[in-house]
């Protein structure tokens, strides 16, 4: 291992990688028991939904949080998954598994030709760029309607399958299976990103740009890789919900879905990866408890938000972290 690494993977504050792949794992073992808890498929659709966010959101925190690159495209290349799966499955009759893969690499390579045009750009200047890419696509979605079904959409897409396990009358447990392995495997991925060299000059880049370059970091390079990567699993995870849902449309494109993502990132704490993915269950089900408040839902869930940011900057994980570390406080106290 190289000093840097030693550096990165030693610095202080840092959970040890042991600690936190033994709280990986139990999170995941927690997960992973839900469905004996909640029986019915509607309880379940709810948590698949809210792994779908999960990963959208994570992947956005790391171009958004760890990136500082005000990527407003994101929900985009969501977007360019859930259709790209479409077509490939649809139109082309590739394989549900191969066509989910595919669609990670389509929208990866989506994510590198936006880039190309705000490598040396910032702040509002991003923004304006990765919107303007969003309304493109779906603008080329809608204008081709022969092909992509414009505002009708696509339906009845071919949806994903396990041998000769029977994905449609088994109360969602084998998509639900997929979606937590999705989110583990996405999870993994940006954990290991941001605790690697990679990672470190991502955040070093974020924090002080102009002395990262100095050091040698390549701000053209860096940028290139924090977007690609956050691209993969983002569509891999509109791949996923396409399956999912057995359809396409535009309003995965639209600003609504925008705004509850986003929600789940400044909710969760920025730069935290972890903050996003709880944020995305806090949010799924509290929006599912208040659906009986009608059009005051958004408005409570705008008033929490607003609520925990106020107490706590850094979001849930601030709270978390808080909450530990007075517990710990009191059972380090000699009695």
């Amino acid at each position: 291992m190289t000093d840097m690494n030693k550096r990165v993977s030693g610095a202080p504050g840092r959970t040890s990688w042991q600690r936190e792949a033994v709280g990986f794992v139990l999170g995941l073992a927690v997960l992973a028991m839900l469905p004996l808890v909640f029986t019915d498929s509607y309880s379940r659709h709810i948590l698949i939904m809210a792994f779908i966010y999960a990963m959208v959101a994570s992947n956005w925190d790391l171009s958004l949080g760890y990136g500082g690159v005000f990527n407003f495209g994101h929900l985009a290349l969501f977007g360019i998954g859930v259709y790209a799966y479409a077509l490939l499955t649809k139109l082309a009759g590739m394989d549900p598994w191969v066509a989910l893969v595919a669609s990670g690499v389509v929208a990866t390579l989506a994510a590198v030709i936006v880039t190309i045009p705000i490598l040396r750009l910032k702040g509002i200047y991003i923004i304006l760029v990765t919107f303007g890419f969003a309304q493109l696509v779906m603008q080329i979605i809608i204008s081709q309607s022969d092909i992509t079904g414009g505002t009708q959409g696509i339906v009845r897409i071919p949806g994903l399958y396990i041998f000769d396990h029977n994905m449609v009358r088994d109360g969602k447990i084998g998509y639900f299976g997929i979606a937590l392995t999705l989110l583990a495997l996405s999870t993994i991925f940006l954990r290991v990103l941001v605790r690697s060299r990679i990672g470190a000059s991502i955040v070093a880049l974020r924090d002080n740009e102009e002395y990262a370059i100095s050091r040698g970091v390549s701000l053209v390079r860096q940028r290139m890789i924090t977007l690609a990567a956050s691209a993969f699993f983002t569509g891999v995870a509109g791949a996923f919900y396409a399956a999912y849902q057995r359809n396409a449309s535009i309003d995965v494109f639209g600003m609504s879905l925008a705004t509850i993502v986003l929600s789940m990132v400044l909710l969760g704490g920025t730069g935290t990866i972890y903050g996003a993915v709880i944020a995305s269950f806090v949010l799924t089900v509290f929006a599912e408890a208040m659906a009986d408040f009608g059009a005051w839902r958004p408005m409570i869930t705008a008033v929490l938000i607003i609520l925990v940011m106020l107490v706590y900057p850094s979001g849930l994980v601030g709270m978390i972290q808080a909450a530990w570390g007075g517990l710990g406080g009191r059972l380090r106290r000699p009695t």
